[in-house]
């Protein structure tokens, strides 16, 4: 039937349309707040469409620089220099690849929530901190602690034309999704971007505008020189961290694209080979790192899309706009570039979804703030770690709950029996229940009901037991209970 293929591509071009015009506001605003030329974030964004998008793995998520990596790029790029930011991004490709080919990428869907959310959380705290400088033409201060005490004076030391550019844009991407029937044909990030550019042009303000090379000029490929420096640790540190939260962006992104469509689900193996693919094509051009963007991706399904044509034609109307048209990006604001990035990073802060949790999961909701806070204290690798720790920390809190249950049987003494999952976390809650016991009567062991015992409480059981009454047959060992389990 030939009216079915034509009303498909139909729908694909479309789709694009609204995508690339989604996409281009965000590839500048990621690449400047990342501390790189503007050009390497559309790189980035049409290698998304051209290599990714004809990858197999998800069919309608749609790749690209993403403000989730802004802070660890503008970190590796200031500590490193920009010439070496290709030879990371290709390594952390190479090992998504790795790990896809392993088909180990269904284990990122094991990574707690609370986590991740509270790794997005501290992103865009970063995030905003670092941009509300730009948009008011100010130096930020090096230094999460530098940043906030630097906002008590950021009101009087900004350039006011400058943050009303930025303020504007905001308020504008706040407003315009508003007007429904406007907003599906234009999206909010171009309008915003392109009334700022208009302005700014048209009232000759003094504000500071993007600075344009080239597309071609801003390519640089690493050198043997810098593919040298992957034998620092703090090199292969960034580079696993690069490929952990890209990945696990990548992922997540595509669980939350399955949802918004009934098409075919995402293999999740397959998705990292090709975000893997695409940041080993990135950094052999000295680009931005990619992930899959629920932003773009959103906007894909929501315009209709029906194959991955559509992000394949994005990267087309990317690559024709940056070589056609490549003196319009020099009329735009970095103060309007900047709001954007304000915006995006507040909607990485998961603000309706942290009351709830608190009430019903307090345990998760602790594991989010402390990971965000942890971000903004020290950095994006080690507060994602503290919060890896903490949430395996309170799951094994969580399941070694044990307790002591006894029945008097008279003259036999006392039967304990001792119930759930006993590791070193609750062992003084073991302990106590235990010596709480009447020391004048005999008493056996019963641990029948206990599914799992560690070596601190295996030999707290035998030695409690050696002091109290007969030892449990064949002992307690730690995994397992090695005992004839009777009860007299």
């Amino acid at each position: 039937m030939p009216i079915r293929p034509a009303r498909t591509a139909r729908a694909d071009l479309v789709a694009s349309l609204v995508v690339f015009l989604v996409a281009l506001p965000l590839c500048l605003g990621v690449a400047v707040a990342s501390g790189v030329p503007a050009e390497l974030g559309l790189v980035t964004g049409i290698v998304g469409g051209l290599v990714v998008g004809v990858l197999p793995g998800s069919s309608l998520q749609v790749s690209g620089p993403a403000a989730g990596l802004t802070v660890l790029v503008y970190e590796a790029v200031r500590a490193y220099g920009l010439a070496t930011l290709g030879v990371l991004v290709l390594a952390a490709g190479l090992l998504q690849i790795g790990v896809g080919a392993l088909r180990l990428g269904r284990w990122f869907r094991a990574v707690s929530v609370a986590v991740v959310q509270g790794m997005l959380a501290g992103i865009g705290l970063v995030l905003i901190a670092g941009q509300l400088y730009v948009m008011g033409d100010v130096a930020a201060p090096a230094g999460a602690g530098g940043k906030i005490a630097g906002f008590v004076g950021l009101a009087g030391a900004a350039e006011p034309v400058a943050f009303a550019v930025g303020a504007g844009t905001v308020l504008v991407l706040v407003l315009w999704p508003r007007w429904r029937a406007a907003s599906r044909i234009l999206p909010a990030p171009l309008v915003a971007v392109a009334l700022a550019a208009a302005v700014t042009a048209l009232l000759r303000l003094p504000v500071r505008r993007i600075e344009v090379h080239g597309l071609l000029d801003a390519v640089r490929p690493p050198g043997a020189g810098e593919f040298g420096r992957l034998t620092e640790v703090a090199m292969v540190g960034t580079v696993l961290a690069f490929a952990l939260i890209a990945s696990a962006e990548s992922l997540f992104s595509a669980a939350a694209v399955d949802r918004l469509h009934q098409g075919r689900r995402t293999d999740y193996d397959k998705e990292l080979i090709a975000q893997g693919t695409g940041n080993v094509v990135c950094g052999a051009l000295g680009a931005l790192p990619m992930t899959a963007v629920i932003v773009r991706s959103a906007a894909n399904v929501r315009a209709g899309a029906r194959t991955k044509a559509s992000r394949v034609l994005h990267g087309v109307w990317l690559l024709l706009f940056a070589a056609a048209l490549p003196a319009a990006l020099a009329l735009i604001p970095v103060a309007a570039l900047a709001g954007l990035l304000v915006h995006a990073g507040c909607k990485l802060i998961p603000v309706r979804e942290v009351v709830p949790l608190w009430r019903e999961h307090r345990g998760e909701a602790v594991v989010l703030g402390v990971t965000a806070v942890a971000i903004v204290l020290t950095n994006l690798f080690e507060g994602v770690l503290i919060g890896l720790a903490l949430a395996v920390g309170k799951t094994a809190w969580d399941i070694s709950h044990v307790h002591v249950e006894t029945e008097d049987r008279g003259a036999a003494g006392l039967v304990v029996r001792v119930v759930g999952n006993a590791t070193f976390l609750r062992l003084p809650k073991l302990l106590d229940a235990l010596e709480a016991l009447p020391v004048d009567r005999q008493a056996r062991l019963d641990l029948a009901g206990l599914r799992h015992v560690d070596h601190a409480c295996a030999a707290a059981l035998e030695a409690w037991a050696q002091r109290r009454g007969p030892r449990p047959a064949g002992g307690v060992q730690a995994g397992r209970v090695a005992t004839s389990r009777s009860t007299t």
